[in-house]
């Protein structure tokens, strides 16, 4: 069997090893590659693994020789499935790989907007602190998240691994989802637009769909404590960008930390570029070294189960 690694820099910039591919026969590793270079790669191959490269219906058809796309990422938009099914190629994704690494990230942007660290270190470092008069100084008010509320949409894995951390710092935590919560979690359901109006932070894990884009808009922002903090690790369109911009501008909420943005990497002209009080980095909460190498092993081993005809973690149907 030959697999073919389409985009393998995103998942492995270099520290870690697709070797034990090997197990399964030959296999080729590009970086990236653009939409003219896949048909060439993958002409012969009966197994691909992308990230982000799209597999759509003319691509699919036109590769007689696959049988198996294995997608190293929890969504798997980028692959037309049903074409998949209708050749009886079989689709796998991975579900859980970084679910502590993203809870983490929430908190990273959430200390950030309540210390700032990284910009009182930038001032420290450009010498301010040197010719301070006094011993200490801040820019901002600083917060202490003991006592405050930690509203969290979407209780699934990583809503609940983010209200442990919460607890941990001594916040009352409340929750919304559609569906209800698994397990033992610290969380107090509650509905949505009481969430809104109750949190001091609220911070997004839920999945995006047709009822969950544009979940952050004016309305909800408007209902949003002066002082409350939104947080984003989830996905880009689930906040109207404009909307936050402009509550962000007029002091409407006090600060949000997102690690996505409706597109990726963002256009030049993304209100949240230049709103206040905004902290944006470039989608790296899956991306610490374990939760790449929990990813990289997780996808060798949806390939391992689909070459001993046992395929796992399977999301189309079998023609």
């Amino acid at each position: 069997m030959k697999t073919v690694v389409i985009d393998g820099a995103t998942l492995n910039p270099g520290d870690l090893s697709w070797e034990a591919l090997g197990r399964f026969g030959r296999y080729e590793v590009y970086p990236r590659s653009t939409p003219q270079e896949i048909l060439e790669r993958c002409r012969d191959a009966e197994a691909v693994i992308t990230n982000k490269t799209s597999f759509d219906r003319s691509i699919i058809a036109a590769l007689p020789e696959l049988k198996y796309i294995g997608v190293s990422a929890t969504g798997y938009n980028i692959v037309d499935v049903e074409a998949a099914s209708d050749r009886g190629i079989v689709v796998t994704n991975v579900p859980t790989y970084g679910t502590l690494s993203v809870a983490q990230m929430a908190f990273a942007l959430l200390l950030e907007l309540t210390q700032h660290a990284g910009h009182h270190s930038q001032t420290v470092h450009e010498g301010r602190w040197a010719k301070c008069d006094n011993f200490c100084y801040w820019d901002y008010p600083l917060v202490e998240l003991a006592g405050l509320v930690m509203g969290i949409v979407g209780c699934g894995r990583i809503g609940q691994a983010t209200a442990r951390m919460a607890e941990a710092f001594g916040m009352w935590v409340i929750g919304y989802d559609t569906l209800p919560f698994s397990g033992e979690t610290p969380i107090e359901p509650v509905g949505l637009e009481e969430l809104f109006a109750q949190s001091d932070v609220i911070s997004l894990h839920c999945p995006l769909t047709p009822d969950t884009q544009g979940l952050v808009n004016a309305v909800r922002l408007a209902r949003m404590k002066p002082s409350a903090f939104l947080i984003n690790t989830s996905r880009g369109p689930l906040v109207n960008e404009q909307d936050l911009a402009d509550a962000l501008n007029t002091g409407r909420i006090a600060g949000a930390g997102l690690d996505v943005l409706s597109v990726e990497p963002p256009k030049p002209n993304n209100p949240l570029l230049t709103a206040r009080n905004c902290v944006i980095t470039p989608h790296i909460a899956w991306a610490t070294r374990s939760a790449r190498g929990r990813l990289l092993q997780a996808s060798i081993d949806n390939l391992g189960a689909y070459a001993a005809g046992a395929a796992q973690n399977v999301v189309n149907r079998r023609a």
